[in-house]
């Protein structure tokens, strides 16, 4: 499978995906994980946006160390992807304002002018995908396996990663 291939599997997977665990890394060098809606996707552009909150763990743990990972799962919980990258903070009001989406006003007193809105901006450095396949073919090859005790967990689906530039 080409590069380009793999990326457009990983666009494929998330585009329907709007919520991403979003892992950030605690000063103390844990892994902190929280759900986040994706604002917009643009893998060829390497941006990945989200509306956050700057009185959040997550936000002050980006200020410290902005590696991130994303973990997407698709709909029907087939698919999976996870973006590893770099988290900027961003303060652009016109990137806001696309963005920006009436449901947002259920979590900022404000809306998009509250003093805690904040713009977060994924830069992926890499991604790896898993896709599972149909749901029957891997049930057959898993019930074939148990009565014969042979591996077949390499034949149930796709498994590739990519590397941006």
């Amino acid at each position: 499978m080409s590069k380009q291939d793999q990326i457009d599997t990983i666009r494929e997977i998330v585009k329907d995906v709007k919520f991403a665990m979003m892992t950030t890394i605690t000063n103390e060098g844990h892994l902190h994980a929280c759900p986040m809606t994706t604002s917009e996707t643009s893998l060829g552009a390497r941006e990945i946006w989200f509306i956050g909150d700057k009185s959040t763990e997550a936000v002050a743990n980006i200020k410290n160390n902005a590696q991130v990972n994303l973990s997407y799962v698709s709909q029907d919980s087939k698919d999976y992807v996870s973006i590893n990258g770099e988290a900027k903070l961003i303060d652009d009001q016109a990137k806001l304002d696309e963005l920006w989406s009436p449901i947002y006003n259920a979590f900022y007193e404000h809306g998009k002018e509250d003093e805690n809105v904040q713009l977060i901006k994924v830069v992926p450095n890499g991604a790896e995908f898993w896709r599972s396949g149909s749901g029957v073919v891997n049930a057959a090859k898993l019930a074939a396996a148990a009565l014969q005790d042979g591996k077949v967990a390499d034949s149930l689906g796709e498994n590739g990663s990519v590397e941006f530039d």
